[in-house]
């Protein structure tokens, strides 16, 4: 299990600095996100992924296993958690204490 990130770097991310990386492939069962703009999840049978809108103001989350995304707040006004299957894309957004879905290729067991 590990993750693989892209050269470091800094956002400022509700009026504070994070320390990150752009992009990352997660190859764990768990992770929760640090300010990263893509996150590809590959190579176990399923990872639960939180996110943190603490140092998360926007993702992109491509999914070649099977992913829970859980949030600190509600996503797109209805749901606690999404289910992402194999091959299934997500890109969220978080605005006013609230996950927005702003495009996918469809959610799974939503």
């Amino acid at each position: 299990m590990s993750i693989y990130r892209s050269v470091p770097t800094k956002k400022i991310i509700n009026g504070k600095i994070t320390q990150t990386s752009q992009s990352i492939i997660v190859m764990q069962d768990s992770y929760e996100t640090n300010g990263e703009d893509y996150i590809i999840v590959k190579d176990i049978p399923f990872c639960h992924l939180k996110l943190n809108s603490q140092t998360t103001d926007r993702v992109q989350i491509k999914a070649l296993t099977n992913v829970l995304l859980e949030s600190d707040y509600i996503i797109d006004d209805e749901f606690d958690e999404i289910q992402l299957e194999r091959g299934s894309a997500v890109e969220l957004v978080h605005i006013n204490k609230k996950w927005f879905i702003m495009s996918s290729d469809g959610l799974k067991n939503s």
